[in-house]
């Protein structure tokens, strides 16, 4: 048993995680799952994913990565350490985000043989602080998304993510999911382009991307900014950063986020030149079982 209450399944199950997740973010300022693990219940439902859950906790298992919760109410008596070793029984290569640092998660982790390899930084910046222009390097113009331009972003998020764990792996289902969202907007989606055309939204050689996000009226985020490795070492990562910054300061939020690997100093000085601060509870950590 993984706690006193049944274990639920199918539409009561994900009705349950729905109600755990908005518990959490209310209680703890973050949901206790990523983007890619929100996209999977949304589209596909529970099919293809370990599922332990009660009316008040999860865990999920997705192939190589493991998702635990509990409501802020129901902690404290043992179920999330229930809930992991559930989900843990079987062997296997296992990662887990804790989305904030925090120390149950920690020692929750040393309980069950996880240890820590990763942290994702969160940094911030208020809009008021101004911005430079956008300032492309010669032959290159920046433009919004437009259609058929699908296969080029891809083609160049695959390059400039090949070692990337989750960004390398975006396909065209994955993409299409993103862009079927409340928040998905062409004009948010920058393009850097090769200026070789005459005119017009489509052509041009595809050189890197800026995708923004914004997740309500006050807030915007560096969604993804990526560069095609044989475009790189002219500035365009800064560039569409730049341009993306005006979009969502022209949109109205008063802030931005995004995320950025603790130990990738090179972005890191870029997004503080540009006025994004880091506080230390703005840390994701991610525990791994070998």
């Amino acid at each position: 048993m993984i706690s006193d209450d049944s274990q639920l399944h199918g539409d009561a199950a994900l009705d349950a995680i729905d109600r755990v997740r908005a518990a959490c973010r209310e209680h703890d300022g973050a949901d206790p799952l990523d983007e890619a693990a929100v996209l999977r219940l949304k589209n596909h439902g529970l099919a293809g994913v370990g599922a332990w859950v009660s009316e008040n906790g999860f865990a999920l298992r997705r192939g190589h990565e493991l998702d635990v919760a509990v409501a802020p109410s129901a902690r404290g008596r043992g179920l999330g350490a229930r809930l992991a070793q559930a989900a843990c029984a079987e062997p296997g290569r296992l990662t887990a985000w804790s989305h904030g640092d925090h120390p149950a998660a920690a020692a929750l982790a040393r309980r069950l043989d996880f240890e820590r390899t990763r942290e994702l930084w969160v940094m911030r910046r208020p809009s008021a602080v101004p911005l430079p222009p956008v300032e492309p390097p010669e032959g290159v113009r920046i433009r919004d998304f437009g259609a058929g331009d699908a296969e080029a972003l891809l083609e160049v998020n695959a390059a400039a993510f090949a070692h990337h764990p989750e960004q390398g792996g975006l396909d065209a289902a994955g993409l299409a999911e993103r862009m079927a969202e409340p928040w998905f907007d062409p004009a948010g989606l920058l393009l850097a382009v090769a200026d070789n055309e005459s005119g017009g939204k489509s052509g041009g050689d595809l050189l890197g991307f800026h995708w923004t996000k914004q997740h309500d009226a006050t807030l915007g985020e560096v969604y993804v900014v990526g560069v095609s490795p044989a475009a790189q070492g002219r500035g365009l990562g800064r560039v569409l950063t730049v341009a993306g910054l005006h979009h969502l300061a022209a949109r109205g939020v008063a802030e931005v986020l995004l995320y950025v690997e603790s130990d990738n100093t090179p972005a890191r000085r870029l997004y503080e030149d540009l006025g994004f601060r880091h506080a230390a509870a703005d840390t994701h950590v991610q525990y791994s079982r070998a």
